[in-house]
């Protein structure tokens, strides 16, 4: 099969549809006719002798050879698409384009609000999407382009994937007001000694805290897992849970609960955050002027949320 004879907006429209899931969704993608999806679907199928999607219900499910070709055909559509925007340069205030941030929830306060206030002068035709990190698929989401840049703790990723420090924060320990045992100060014995809160979107598993006691030789007892620090307040002040969160974290979610901050009852390294992205857009233009924003963002949006709520 010979790639000139190929026309390489079908696997385009193959991409469309292994992401959405269907072909009207992927023709909303596309900006294409469901007809025209549809034709272009047909004349792949015919050229790979594969249905590559067969419908049950409203959904297109991949066959196995669809799934064994979705990461490549992204990947090299992702590499096509970067390499065509390094050829130009990037004109915020007349750009049109997405940018997608893979980030937990609690670092989206310390750089949305700012980000969407600087585009809106800026760029007003850029468009964010902030989503969930998925940190199994992270190095290849970025590789492919469909994570533009990540915001995370530190993780074991390849040398391809760039990072930067973006913050170190302190571990601190939130208990309610009227506490019968905590009152304005905390020892290791006594944090021990209590149940706790864990903020993790995880199923199972510790956090940062856990791995620094783990360390000593240390272990706590988690009562309760959730996945909102302002829920983990609410539950602090009304129970004799304890619970561990960074600085900027306990500020924003103890806003309206009133809880006892203290540090953390033993010396452990501060939690470092990471802005990360891959290495094939390093001379990117519009990535490189993305990242300068969201650097400028997250550096103010963090000293705001720390001073304006201890103020």
């Amino acid at each position: 099969m010979q790639l000139s004879r190929i026309d390489l907006n079908l696997f385009t429209v193959f991409d469309a549809i292994y992401r959405e899931g269907g072909i009207t969704p992927a023709s909303r993608r596309l900006h294409l006719s469901q007809p025209a999806v549809s034709h272009a679907l047909g004349r792949l199928r015919e050229l790979l002798n594969d249905p590559l999607f067969e419908r049950r219900g409203h959904e297109m499910i991949p066959t196995p050879l669809a799934r064994s070709l979705a990461d490549s055909i992204a990947s090299s559509l992702g590499g096509l698409e970067q390499m065509l925007q390094r050829v130009g340069h990037f004109e915020p205030g007349t750009a049109q384009r997405c940018f997608t941030i893979a980030a937990r929830e609690s670092h989206e306060l310390a750089f949305l609000p700012e980000l969407m206030c600087r585009l809106g002068s800026e760029a007003s035709h850029v468009h964010v999407a902030s989503v969930r990190i998925d940190r199994r698929d992270l190095e290849e989401d970025l590789q492919s382009g469909e994570i533009d840049v990540a915001l995370d703790v530190a993780l074991p990723l390849s040398s391809e994937v760039r990072r930067e420090l973006i913050s170190t924060e302190p571990l601190v320990v939130l208990a309610r007001a009227d506490h019968p045992v905590v009152q304005g100060k905390l020892d290791i014995e006594t944090y021990l000694a209590l149940s706790h809160v864990l903020v993790t979107g995880r199923r199972r598993g510790g956090g940062y805290e856990d791995a620094a006691l783990a360390r000593l030789g240390l272990s706590r007892h988690i009562k309760v897992r959730c996945q909102q620090h302002a829920a983990a307040s609410q539950v602090v002040s009304r129970s004799d849970l304890l619970v561990t969160l960074t600085r900027s974290q306990a500020l924003f979610a103890n806003r309206q609960t009133g809880n006892q901050l203290l540090p953390f009852p033993i010396e452990v390294p501060p939690l470092e955050s990471f802005l990360y992205w891959h290495s094939n857009v390093d001379e990117d233009p519009a990535s490189q002027w993305f990242r300068a924003q969201l650097r400028a963002c997250l550096t103010s949006g963090w000293r705001l949320v720390v001073s304006g709520q201890s103020e």
